[in-house]
């Protein structure tokens, strides 16, 4: 092992030198059933597996089904340890990575979204400058006092980072992010 890639206690040294670590986004079909998501977190905090982003909500109400989409980075052998461990999860039915599919399907990533609400405080001049960069972002405003507003904005996360900087000059006070939905192009089903 190189001298400057010291072991830190996490799973990405224990892959070869030679790969390299990218973020991959998984979906996981799971009973929506107390526990199964603490469940789900634990095999990856247990491991030192840092998730990105998280989303869980129930998608089939009939069947009780929930869908966890997270964005996870690391290297080839590690995602597919990751995948595997989830597999193994009593109440997981099924485990998609939706990068390595995307790209099987020919399409450099999965289609993902995330919604962010942003409040922006400010008058004047700032307050115009504010409403006139969100219409370019397409932000909706879903909440305005005369000293405020709040901002709903759907897109990539790189969108969403960038409204999210322009808007620090300009008074941002406060973000609250959803994390990415995904899915993949075609009419496949996960």
């Amino acid at each position: 092992m190189n001298a400057h890639l010291q072991p830190t206690g996490s799973a990405y040294f224990i892959a070869k030198e030679t790969q390299v670590a990218e973020s991959h986004t998984l979906s996981v079909l799971v009973d929506n059933e107390p526990g199964v998501l603490a469940r789900v977190i634990g095999l990856f905090s247990g491991r030192g597996y840092n998730i990105e982003s998280l989303t869980v909500s129930e998608t089939e109400h009939e069947a009780h089904l929930s869908r966890i989409t997270i964005v996870t980075r690391g290297t080839p052998s590690v995602l597919e340890q990751i995948k595997s461990q989830l597999e193994r999860i009593v109440p997981v039915h099924r485990v998609v990575d939706l990068t390595v599919r995307a790209r099987m399907l020919g399409q450099e990533r999965p289609v993902e979204r995330e919604v962010a609400l942003v409040k922006v405080a400010g008058s004047g001049e700032l307050r115009a400058e504010t409403l006139r960069l969100a219409d370019a972002f397409q932000a909706k405003v879903v909440d305005a006092t005369v000293d405020h507003f709040i901002f709903e904005i759907t897109g990539k996360s790189s969108k969403v980072d960038q409204f999210v900087a322009i808007m620090k000059p300009l008074g941002l006070t406060e973000v609250c992010r959803t994390g990415i939905a995904a899915m993949n192009r075609g009419p496949q089903g996960m």
